[in-house]
């Protein structure tokens, strides 16, 4: 458990809020339920970290092999609306002006980029940072569902709908008509999980033994050698964003209880974007447990690709993706605690609190 912990805490330290690039503002008319899941946990099969650090297994193959059912079952693939229903409760932020119209950013005369956040703190330093170079601008932050802008704008290929860019405070007389395909969508995750998937994927048995020896008197030299080795020999999540980790630890399910319609009770396997939620979860989940060969039962970890998890959905599959649960982070700071990274049962509903408080439900039926 050290060695996750210490996986967690580097990550955690090393990297703070990441800003995007200053550039100029546009705004954009593209973007304009509770899970009932109880905080009960079980254990299924045992693993190592990361799966005895075999990274020479490809993260889709290896995710396959240790989620397949037992029964070898296989289950039918995912529809569109289905996948958009999996992903819908999770959050994502991005700049908009007070109608909910989407800023869309012009690094150069080329290119125009509009940017969705999981992290609101890194949403609000972006805010921050557009309001100081015109303080004139009315932007704020609207908090959108993944589920409802992952086909619509963010893998819509050429279909994009045509959108207006005009500048803040224009008319409509004066937008930019543009093809859909024009504007780049780019979804961030934050910097800290993919400081955290990239140190797991080059992670080895070697590195795990140092680091778990090491213990809570980790030093900057270690980590900072394990930060280097992540951030220049990772063989995937190399990019700042589209490249979204969801962490999973293989042996970990929650329980979902028989509701009063009559539906039965389910077995569910949480799927993390934070490590620290996962990780915080996984040790207080062990922490309460009286077998004293539990209690030192290292996690079996996978990190996957969100997009590549998707693409499995849209086929039969040997893994029941209906039984498992996205999990959005948990925010720090004054929207929440680190505390409260172990409640990420209730997470879900938070969700759709911190969408309806943000204002960006609004828009989201016009998308």
């Amino acid at each position: 458990m050290k060695l996750l912990n210490n996986i967690s805490r580097i990550a955690f330290s090393l990297i703070g809020i990441a800003k995007c690039s200053t550039a100029t503002p546009f705004l954009s008319n593209a973007a304009a339920a509770s899970s009932g899941v109880d905080s009960v946990f079980g254990i299924a099969r045992g693993g190592g970290i990361f799966g005895g650090g075999n990274k020479k297994k490809d993260a889709v193959a290896d995710v396959k092999d240790k989620l397949k059912a037992e029964s070898g079952e296989t289950f039918p693939a995912l529809s569109q609306e289905q996948i958009e229903e999996w992903l819908g409760h999770i959050p994502v932020f991005a700049v908009t002006d007070s109608n909910g119209a989407g800023v869309v950013l012009k690094p150069d005369n080329e290119t125009s980029v509009m940017y969705f956040f999981f992290s609101p703190q890194m949403a609000n330093a972006t805010l921050a940072q557009l309001k100081s170079t015109n303080d004139q601008i009315d932007l704020k932050l609207s908090a959108f569902s993944l589920g409802k802008i992952w086909f619509k704008m963010l893998n819509n290929g050429d279909n994009q709908q045509e959108i207006k860019l005009k500048q803040p405070g224009a008319d409509d007389s004066e937008a930019e008509v543009l093809a859909g395909g024009n504007v780049e969508y780019r979804l961030v995750p934050d910097t800290r999980d993919l400081l955290g998937a990239r140190m797991l994927l080059t992670m080895t048995p070697e590195d795990g033994e140092e680091m778990k020896k090491a213990g809570d008197s980790m030093t900057p030299e270690l980590a900072q050698k394990a930060v280097e080795k992540a951030m220049t020999e990772s063989p995937e999540f190399k990019e700042n964003y589209n490249e979204v980790p969801v962490f999973l630890i293989a042996q970990m399910r929650m329980q979902k209880p028989a509701s009063d319609e009559g539906a039965e009770a389910q077995t569910i396997l949480p799927m993390y974007f934070s490590l620290q939620s996962m990780v915080t979860t996984w040790q207080q989940f062990m922490a309460s447990q009286n077998d004293p060969e539990l209690k030192d039962m290292e996690p079996a970890i996978n990190v996957m690709n969100l997009h590549k998890l998707v693409e499995m959905m849209k086929e039969p599959s040997e893994i029941d993706f209906r039984s498992c649960l996205l999990l959005p982070p948990i925010p720090t700071g004054p929207m929440g605690g680190p505390g409260a990274a172990a409640a990420g049962m209730g997470a879900p509903a938070g969700a759709e609190a911190q969408m309806a408080g943000m204002g960006g439900g609004g828009t989201l039926g016009d998308i």
